[in-house]
């Protein structure tokens, strides 16, 4: 009987950002541990996105404390119903410091209704406004809400000399088209790699390699083979290969462009 072949985690020579986790989610590992095995990988940038008021300044700390992590200001729209004067105080103070890269994650979520939609609109609004003001891309999250997430997104993009990203990727091609003509990113993760998701592989198809930004959405989301675990930014080259696969392009090249292009997004130093 044939062993079964070992799970292990491709490793590429160029080095990769890592544009969209929740380092303060990870529960399975210390942060050093995940901050050491992502080097391991050739990740060499993280980003850790805030999503509430609760874990803004955490976010911001974790920025601070370590130089290859960076981190994001906003107010995921589960979480809209507590945004409030105080908490875009905070938000436009974090936001100016070097190691703030965007507003986000902002958006619309209609799948679940962990806040009214009309509120969920308003703060999105309002968080767009923000980004404008202090001239920050955003990082968009869009969950069946494709026309509104669009509707509310066309001022700001004709405003906006930042752009921004819809991460986690999972709307239809209507959306995705739009957001390319607009030069926005769209970011993928480890949903690419499930074998329920050919929806999101036809996306990545149409979309330019040098609109694709790599991230993982840890501790969610973690890609085949490893599902069932706790994910971590270390498993992001597997994004990268199923990409490379799509695209049928050169893994190293890849990743190469999506480092530039977040790079070039989030204006990282």
């Amino acid at each position: 009987m044939a062993k079964n072949k070992k799970k292990e985690i491709p490793l590429f020579k160029n080095s990769i950002i890592e544009t969209h986790c929740h380092l303060d989610y990870l529960k399975t590992m210390e942060l050093d541990e995940i901050l050491n095995k992502s080097k391991d990988q050739n990740i060499d940038k993280i980003i850790t996105i805030a999503v509430s008021p609760e874990n803004l300044q955490i976010a911001f700390k974790l920025a601070n404390d370590y130089q290859q992590i960076y981190c994001s200001q906003g107010i995921h729209p589960h979480d809209a119903r507590l945004f409030e004067e105080q908490t875009e105080a905070l938000i436009r103070q974090n936001a100016v410091h070097n190691k703030c890269v965007a507003i986000g994650e902002i958006g619309l979520d209609y799948h679940y209704h962990h806040s009214p939609k009309d509120i969920q609109k308003t703060v999105f609004t309002r968080q767009l406004n923000i980004a404008l003001e202090l001239n920050q891309p955003i990082i968009v999250h869009s969950r069946e809400a494709d026309q509104d997430t669009q509707e509310l997104l066309t001022p700001f993009l004709k405003e906006t000399k930042r752009g921004g990203v819809i991460h986690s990727f999972t709307s239809g091609l209507e959306l995705a088209q739009f957001a390319i003509d607009a030069g926005m990113y769209l970011g993928f993760n480890g949903i690419i790699t499930f074998n329920s998701a050919e929806n999101v592989r036809e996306v990545a198809k149409i979309t330019p390699i040098e609109q694709i930004l790599l991230e993982t959405d840890a501790p969610f989301l973690t890609p085949t083979p490893f599902r069932g675990r706790e994910n971590a930014p270390f498993y992001i080259p597997l994004v990268a290969q199923k990409i490379a696969e799509i695209k049928g392009i050169d893994v190293e090249e890849v990743i190469n462009i999506t480092s530039a292009n977040a790079q070039r997004l989030f204006n990282l130093s």
